[in-house]
């Protein structure tokens, strides 16, 4: 009798121990797919977005004549703010802000031409602040930036390349985020409202053969964000950093659209309906799921995927690249 009821108190422990294992997957299931899906589903498509013109009346746009920067200053407009275009070409700047004028008639514009190649020195940021000193500016979209002409290895970048790397993702973007800032008498720590923008990518979040450099380059603008976000969360100025994969412009050098490559004005429109929320995001949600499921991988595997798609695409560049030469040369 006292066998029977041993072997039943075992059957019974068991029994427990599989509903335990049971629920304790569940839960991590629940952890790792259900709730970020739920979450990546409301920020997406059902979370509102906010009212932009809080924080300011004007929206400062850098690389505002092409791809993501104009599509941002269209939007910006759209949702009633003033925009400040700043890019390198003076007859691209006076192109968009007419067609801006032409099609937002209740709005200003202004443009300033600032090449942030070879370094933000201090003649550049003084032409921006005397640009930038008589306007409520509320958000700064930190857009400019530069990749490689195509992946390769960062001892085959060019000097001037490697250089600019820093010049237009980080030097750019550290200085313009200053003057917005600027101090206890004026700009949005005097105001203590704002909203700064910075444009990453994926690649500063994942490890990235062959686009060493860049990955360097956007990862230190990752963390520059999350943690200028903490500095200044008490001062009620709302810093974060997106991180897009591929879009339809000329830095990706992809022209199609598709599910996972949105146009810059889709882009725009995911970008603008999640400032003011989190600190860091990849807002386009098909980049979302993407970067979800990198994420979910052992870390191995990930990066042979990455170093893979990076290696097939140096091939094509470099065979590019040697058939502009053969031309040259029959010229």
């Amino acid at each position: 009798k006292r066998r029977k009821i041993e072997k039943i108190e075992a059957q019974l422990a068991m029994a427990v121990d599989l509903e335990t294992v049971k629920l304790l997957a569940a839960a991590y299931v629940a952890y790792k797919v259900v709730i970020p899906l739920v979450l990546g589903v409301y920020k997406c498509f059902v979370r509102p977005r906010k009212a932009l013109e809080k924080y300011g009346e004007w929206a400062v746009v850098t690389g505002a004549t092409d791809g993501i920067g104009k599509a941002l200053a269209y939007e910006f407009a759209k949702q009633g703010l003033n925009v400040f275009l700043i890019s390198r070409t003076e007859s691209k700047l006076v192109e968009v802000e007419a067609e801006l004028k032409a099609r937002f008639a209740g709005a200003k514009f202004a443009h300033l031409a600032v090449d942030f190649g070879g370094g933000f020195n201090e003649s550049k940021a003084a032409s921006v602040k005397a640009a930038l000193r008589s306007l409520d500016v509320g958000v700064l979209a930190n857009n400019v930036g530069m990749s490689y002409p195509f992946t390769k290895y960062y001892h085959e970048l060019s000097d001037a390349e490697a250089r600019d790397l820093i010049a237009l993702n980080v030097e750019s973007t550290f200085g313009m985020t200053k003057i917005v800032l600027g101090d206890e008498s004026a700009g949005m720590i005097a105001r203590r409202r704002g909203a700064i923008v910075n444009t990453s990518s994926a690649a500063g979040t994942q490890i990235s053969p062959l686009l060493a450099g860049y990955a360097g380059a956007k990862g230190g603008i990752v963390a520059f964000s999350e943690s200028l976000a903490a500095e200044l969360d008490s001062k009620n100025i709302r810093v974060q950093v997106q991180t897009p994969l591929f879009v339809t412009t000329k830095l990706a050098k992809i022209k199609k659209a598709s599910i996972t490559v949105p146009t810059p004005a889709a882009y725009a429109r995911a970008a603008v309906r999640a400032i003011g929320y989190d600190v860091a995001i990849s807002p386009y949600w098909s980049h979302a799921l993407q970067l979800w499921l990198m994420d979910s991988l052992p870390t191995p595997i990930a990066v042979a995927i990455v170093s893979n798609m990076h290696h097939a695409i140096r091939k094509k560049g470099l065979k590019k690249e040697a058939e502009r030469r053969g031309d040259k040369k029959a010229q």
